[in-house]
């Protein structure tokens, strides 16, 4: 089930890219996708085993990671990129955690509905 979870929130993180890839006219690439998607799914899945995020699968797991590895993604992304830390770098953040928070929760109410079903 770990494993399975994993992979829908690397998906979902993945969907984000995409989908602002796609609102700001941008091509879809795979270089779109790892400039946006690289630094929140390195520090997702690096958080991961500290915080149980597949070991122990649930609700508050889930919204832990999700507080601390999209923050720190966006922190990262913003230093890799050499971006600045003014109104844009609070804006891409709130957009980031917003989408990201409804793609990983959609997706995870789908999982826990099936495996509650099976």
């Amino acid at each position: 089930m770990g494993r399975t979870l994993a992979w829908g929130d690397a998906l979902m993180i993945g969907a984000f890219a995409v989908l602002g890839l796609m609102a700001h006219g941008e091509a879809v690439s795979l270089a779109g996708i790892l400039r946006n998607a690289a630094p929140i799914w390195l520090t997702w899945f690096l958080l991961a085993p500290f915080l149980r995020t597949y070991t122990r699968p649930g609700w508050r797991n889930l919204l832990l990671n999700w507080a601390l590895a999209v923050p720190a993604g966006v922190w990262l992304r913003f230093m890799v990129l050499g971006r600045s830390f003014d109104l844009g770098f609070f804006i891409f953040l709130a957009v980031t955690l917003a989408v990201t928070l409804a793609l990983l929760v959609a997706w995870r109410a789908l999982a826990f509905r099936r495996l509650v079903r099976a």
